[in-house]
């Protein structure tokens, strides 16, 4: 059964971990990363995008494909399905839909305008048993149509959104959606001990996880990051196993354009990938 987020970021702040959220595209991606949780006794929470979900059909599909693997696959770790940079439409969509979990991202809105529509949101959500996540500052690059500067948020504006009752919060600290590039500048760790010594125990969210530093990725944990969102990299991986797989002439081997032969080299990366950030991040064994 899926579950809000709520208790298991509690969990992971108080014990100095944090629980990763991987982004999920399709039956693979979630089956893997369903698998690799359970195999390692690892809370998880699937992140949807609304393009991803856009591309699975709906969000009442997403929740169906789900439930269905956490049944089916005998799941038996926490798993939240959480809406990622969600609209304020789309937020309502998802809590109708039946997701566990949402993101509000009113990061692009005027504070004002964000403290309201977090405010409204954060009602909804804890109406139905939901846990909602919110954002400050803007998060670098481009996801789904979102585009960021990667702006450091403001500590104060921080603590307006948090004293609305969020259960997590996304601050920009210079973190970037997809590949890092040569030239960044790193996290702002005065940024982001600014913001927790503001908002208490309050989790924290650092998004754009792929490429960041081991040492960087400990070092935010320490000062109060509680879930670690992960999307590209398990792209990139599942991109180079499948590559690789085509390019040997696999496809062209018997049945090797069997969908369930063509696809499984990229599916077995993403549950090395996914088990991989899971143990950087010390959530194994912690379900």
């Amino acid at each position: 059964m899926l579950v809000s987020a709520t208790e298991m970021l509690k969990k992971a702040k108080a014990g100095h971990y944090a629980v990763g959220q991987f982004n999920i595209n399709n039956l693979e991606w979630t089956k893997a990363i369903l698998l690799t949780a359970k195999e390692n006794k690892s809370p998880v929470i699937l992140g949807v995008s609304e393009g991803a979900g856009k591309y699975m059909g709906g969000y009442h599909a997403v929740v169906g494909m789900v439930n269905g693997l956490l049944k089916d696959l005998d799941i038996d770790v926490p798993v939240a399905l959480h809406l990622d940079h969600g609209s304020f439409e789309g937020c309502y969509k998802c809590i109708e839909a039946g997701f566990s979990s949402i993101m509000f991202d009113g990061s692009h809105y005027p504070i004002d305008e964000n403290v309201q529509k977090t405010t409204e949101l954060v009602a909804a959500a804890h109406g139905k048993g939901l846990s909602i996540e919110a954002e400050v500052g803007s998060i670098g690059g481009e996801e789904d149509g979102v585009i960021g500067m990667g702006e450091c948020a403001d500590p104060k504006e921080c603590k307006a959104i948090a004293d609305l009752g969020v259960d997590f919060l996304a601050a920009g600290i210079g973190n970037i959606h997809g590949k890092y590039p040569a030239n960044w500048k790193g996290l702002s760790f005065e940024t982001l001990d600014a913001v927790q010594q503001l908002t208490g125990e309050l989790p924290l969210v650092l998004h754009g996880g792929t490429g960041i530093p081991a040492d960087m990725i400990k070092k935010a944990i320490t000062l109060g990051v509680a879930k670690i969102n992960v999307n590209t990299e398990c792209q990139l991986a599942f991109a180079e196993a499948t590559r690789k797989y085509v390019e040997a002439g696999k496809d062209l081997e018997g049945k090797g354009f069997d969908p369930r032969k063509l696809l499984a080299p990229g599916t077995e990366a993403i549950k090395a990938t996914v088990k991989e950030k899971m143990e950087l991040f010390g959530s194994v064994g912690k379900a």
